[in-house]
């Protein structure tokens, strides 16, 4: 759909659809962050909330994605600046983003394994079948807090390196627009110099024009001076 208004559209309102996506899935990030924040159980739904903050960020990551490609089609380089500014605004965004959803998950599963060993300890003379059942309870609750950890882990790892290849990016586009520039300073040193030499031969040509105009004015004076003497000696 994002796509089709796309190709419809122009591209200043392409941009301004794109922001505005990134803003939406920029808020549906943080507002699951929070729901985590305050969630206390059961690990169920936990789970069920880091799905959807996964889903909601790698929409928001597609979209920036979306955001650095339009930036880089700009003919204008100013434009195309400002755009590769907002794509590292938004990814340093992201990344804060990202930093909040570890804490909140670290916040939440704390709670939940104080609140199941809590649970643990009040149901101590329930019998054995009960004490496996929590035992397990934990067990697979640690199990799902190293997976999200290291789910975690891998979605910073990839972050990073996508950081690190926008700087490469933004340092490849300072260069050839430094290049350009040498370009230009070139081309106006070349305009200028021709300049110079086309005033320079326009200026001899009047001279050249001006000395065969005197010439010829000799020339006929003393034409008519010989035949005056000849024609009319004695005047």
């Amino acid at each position: 759909m994002f796509e089709f208004v796309g190709n419809m559209a122009s591209p200043e309102v392409h941009v301004r659809i794109c922001e505005q996506e990134i803003l939406k899935y920029d808020l549906e990030v943080k507002a699951l962050i929070q729901d985590i924040n305050e969630c206390r159980g059961p690990q169920s739904k936990l789970t069920e909330l880091n799905a959807d903050v996964k889903k909601s960020f790698h929409n928001l990551r597609l979209r920036i994605q979306d955001l650095e490609q339009m930036a880089l089609e700009q003919d204008k380089e100013s434009e195309k600046l400002a755009l590769i500014n907002q794509v590292e605004g938004h990814r340093k965004q992201m990344l804060s983003n990202q930093t909040a959803w570890r804490k909140s998950n670290l916040a939440s599963k704390l709670s939940i394994d104080n609140m199941e060993k809590q649970a643990l300890l009040s149901g101590a003379d329930s019998g054995p079948r009960q004490r496996k059942s929590t035992k397990e309870g934990l067990a697979q609750t640690s199990r799902d807090i190293t997976k999200n950890l290291m789910s975690i882990s891998r979605m910073m790892a990839q972050q990073v390196h996508q950081s690190e290849e926008a700087m490469t990016t933004l340092a490849t586009s300072s260069r050839t627009i430094q290049e350009t520039n040498e370009e230009f300073k070139t081309m106006t040193g070349t305009i200028q110099l021709g300049r110079k030499l086309i005033t320079k031969y326009n200026r001899r040509e009047l001279t050249d024009k001006l000395l065969i105009f005197l010439a010829l004015a000799l020339f006929l004076a003393t034409v008519l001076y010989i035949l005056k003497k000849r024609l009319f000696p004695f005047f």
